[in-house]
């Protein structure tokens, strides 16, 4: 079975998986855009399970465009997100694909949130558009 290992900059915040993610997806929404810094976020999730988080962690929790919660979880030494979880969606943790730093990890199949989508923006022709 895949096991992975997620981390923040400094690595005192981690999350191992097991197994392969669940969903792998590309959000073009305005908060993604200013929690990453970029003009998307790259998120998988997993079953909650098949994750084990080691560390210290701050929480911080936002509501989303569409109006639901969010919780995310950053180490609080260098502030990179590591995890986060939605309400009502428990039973899955979402963690940013940059936090593998891993070059081999399964791409995007989902893009999501489009209508924030900068126009520079080429999405791989065969990804799925959720609306």
């Amino acid at each position: 079975m895949t096991q992975r290992l997620a981390s923040c900059s400094c690595g005192q915040l981690t999350v191992e998986t097991t197994g392969e993610p669940l969903r792998v997806s590309i959000c073009h929404c305005h908060a993604c855009q200013r929690r990453t810094g970029s003009v998307f976020g790259v998120q998988a999730r997993f079953a909650a399970e098949n994750v084990t988080p080691r560390g210290r962690s701050s929480r911080y929790m936002r509501v989303g465009e569409s109006g639901g919660k969010a919780r995310f979880y950053f180490c609080p030494a260098c502030g990179a997100t590591v995890h986060y979880q939605l309400d009502g969606l428990d039973h899955l943790v979402g963690i940013p694909v940059g936090a593998f730093a891993d070059a081999s990890f399964p791409r995007p199949n989902v893009s999501v949130f489009e209508d924030c989508m900068h126009g520079w923006v080429v999405l791989p022709e065969d990804i799925e558009h959720e609306r």
